[in-house]
């Protein structure tokens, strides 16, 4: 009898911890970046990001402050594998807003996600495309951290930022 149950008990801890590991995460918050530990981006930048995730869609508002500037971005990221038509932000100086195109993914075990924006600007050189892949992923110490690679035929960088949840 005593090994029927502690067979019993074991069976559900193994199920209990499937289906802890199984749960999506949930981006909704408020984060805001810890500078000292994010790298790739300008050194005077913060940024904090309060996020909705209802479902497979993330609604994210994106507050920059820099010195003399702060600006804040609103942003929709559906997680549906498909690819959907967005609207960039304007660069500074009154350039024309560039053309997106933005497919978001859930990682392999829906351990967080991929989004990947392909943006189109217009420069008096000619138009440039840009591509640049983000992985969103809550670690072990329930920080988001996103990691972005970032191409386009001028230049390739990496960065990391690591948000903490207020």
């Amino acid at each position: 009898m005593a090994k029927k149950l502690l067979i019993a008990f074991a069976a559900m801890l193994v199920l209990s911890i499937i289906a802890l590991a199984a749960v999506k995460p949930n981006f909704s918050g408020t984060w805001t970046m810890d500078r000292g530990r994010s790298f790739g981006m300008p050194g005077d930048m913060m940024q904090v990001l309060t996020i909705t995730h209802k479902d497979d869609t993330l609604e994210v508002e994106t507050k920059i402050t820099q010195p003399n500037n702060e600006r804040t971005i609103k942003d929709t990221i559906i997680v549906d594998g498909k690819e959907h038509e967005f609207q960039p932000p304007a660069p500074p100086g009154g350039q024309l807003p560039p053309k997106g195109k933005r497919t978001a993914s859930w990682l392999p075990g829906e351990t967080g996600i991929t989004v990947t924006d392909v943006t189109t600007a217009q420069t008096p050189k000619g138009d440039v495309t840009t591509q640049n892949l983000r992985k969103w992923t809550i670690n072990s110490q329930g920080e988001l951290v996103i990691d972005s690679y970032v191409d386009n035929p001028n230049i390739s960088y990496e960065a990391k930022r690591i948000f903490k949840k207020q």
